[in-house]
């Protein structure tokens, strides 16, 4: 039985406990306690006091603990990959591709910590100055509480411990409940390379039970969120005046116009719409092309969505595994048949068994379905016609979101137009909407959220500014 770790102690007592499923096979994978108030209420008090620690703690020192902590992991993927399928039901390829990035991502975020900057003030430019010399630097924000996402169980909750700990905060972490055991496992191994026990804690159960009173607890300095646009509501309205970072989710439109590589095009939609079963916020969910090479441009991806290997996640060669239950499989499914209803056709896909959904193509969408507005998170692609180009871009800025955009196109000047005319905090040229890089900024507009991760600028968002200034110089 797996245990939180509260205060430097791993705690697995005798309590109500979480099932961890396996998608797939929908077996037990393991179980983890339910944390309670007062759970809650001792993590708080040694959170408060592990940022005293990180705060005093050197940067190299942050920094020598994370690089030891990316050599631990670089040494199990395997293992840790494994476990990731197991709870979350993505192919072990794709598992053991999280897995190797997160040595990459902590040195990066070590290196960032170490990097705070503050500067000098023309204090004498203002009366009464003279003789004082004022500055400025950079100091951490105490206690930073951490709610993460299932799709990416170890990706996106070391993009938020990472910054967070290079930069001198101590984190408690609320994982999803769906997918605890790699974010536990995570968090013992930073522990192992040194960190202050009480810097970092992790606590597990239903989210509305254990997130919101670490939202609204007032000794928290910071939220970090990512999930659906519902839950980030209500937690901002739990959360207070403190900082919040909130990541929501997106309605991704790829937009192809008539000069682009159709093949190319087709290739980026095969792989952006059904990595991770389509799980993903920057995933390609509608695909906007010029009428005159839509014919193409299907005859072209038909093929390959037909040809990717849907099965078992830890068979070697399976691309497309399970849902994280049957539950969010039959949503998406059902959406789908909504789509149909209102006049798409299914031209492929779309057959369900447990948890496991066939990548489905949709298409004959129109702007007023709810699979070209609302997030589908599932392995599901609408494709959508236009004839002038302004009805391209106003469609890709269609429905509240606005997080990531794409556009195909050969032309320079076409690029830099949708550029800066979709509203989106991210834009991909001649890529799916689901590139990224863990060194760039990350976040959206308008629904999707606000605040911006990614190494450098989480440091910032996760520090302050102190103002100091000496006077009394001149004798």
């Amino acid at each position: 039985m797996a245990g939180m770790l509260i205060d430097g102690r791993v705690v697995s007592d005798d309590r109500a406990r979480l099932e961890v499923r396996d998608p797939f096979r929908d077996d037990i994978v393991d179980t983890v306690p339910i944390a309670t108030a007062d759970d809650i209420e001792t993590a708080i008090v040694a959170g408060v006091d592990g940022a005293r620690q990180m705060a005093a703690l050197p940067a190299h020192e942050r920094a020598a603990i994370l690089g030891r902590a990316a050599d631990l992991i670089a040494s199990r993927v395997d293992e840790l990959a494994r476990i990731l399928t197991r709870e979350e039901g993505k192919p072990l390829s794709e598992a053991t591709g999280e897995v190797a990035r997160i040595p990459e991502l902590l040195r990066l975020c070590a290196f960032e910590g170490t990097q705070l900057r503050g500067e000098t003030l023309p204090i004498d430019a203002a009366k009464g100055g003279e003789g004082k010399v004022g500055m400025t630097f950079q100091v951490p924000l105490g206690l930073i509480v951490a709610i993460t996402p299932f799709n990416y169980p170890m990706l996106l909750v070391v993009h938020k411990l990472g910054p967070a700990l290079a930069s001198g905060n101590a984190v408690i972490l609320k994982p999803a409940s769906a997918t605890p055991l790699t974010a536990l496992a995570l968090c013992a191994i930073l522990l192992e390379a040194g960190l202050p026990p009480r810097a970092l804690q992790c606590l597990t159960g239903p989210g509305p039970d254990v997130a919101g009173p670490l939202v609204a607890d007032p000794r928290v300095r910071l939220v970090s969120f990512t999930g659906s646009a519902a839950t980030g509501d209500r937690l901002s309205r739990l959360a207070g005046p403190k900082r919040l970072l909130l990541e929501l989710g997106s309605n991704c439109p790829m937009i192809v116009l008539a000069d682009a590589d159709v093949a190319l095009a087709a290739a980026a939609t095969a792989t952006g719409g059904y990595i991770n079963a389509g799980q993903v916020c920057i995933s390609v969910q509608r695909v906007v092309v010029d009428r005159t090479i839509q014919g193409d441009y299907l005859d072209a991806l038909l093929g390959l969505v037909q040809a990717i290997p849907v099965g078992d996640p830890l068979t070697p060669g399976t691309r497309l595994g399970a849902m994280i239950d049957a539950r969010e499989a039959t949503r998406v499914q059902g959406c789908i048949a909504e789509a149909v209803r209102d006049g798409a056709t299914l031209a492929t896909g779309g057959e369900r068994d447990g948890a496991v959904l066939t990548p489905a193509v949709v298409t004959g969408v129109v702007g007023g379905m709810r699979i070209s507005r609302e997030e589908l998170f599932g392995p599901a692609v609408a494709v959508m016609a236009f004839d002038d180009v302004e009805d391209a871009i106003a469609e890709a800025n269609a429905g509240g979101y606005g997080l990531s955009a794409a556009v195909f196109t050969s032309r320079l000047h076409e690029a830099f137009r949708f550029s800066r005319a979709v509203d989106t905090g991210m834009v991909m040229v001649n890529s799916s909407p689901l590139w990224r890089a863990d060194l760039m900024p990350y976040g959206g507009r308008r629904a999707s959220g606000f605040g911006r991760e990614g190494p450098r600028s989480l440091v910032h968002e996760l520090t302050e500014t102190k103002t100091v200034v000496f006077h009394g110089l001149d004798g």
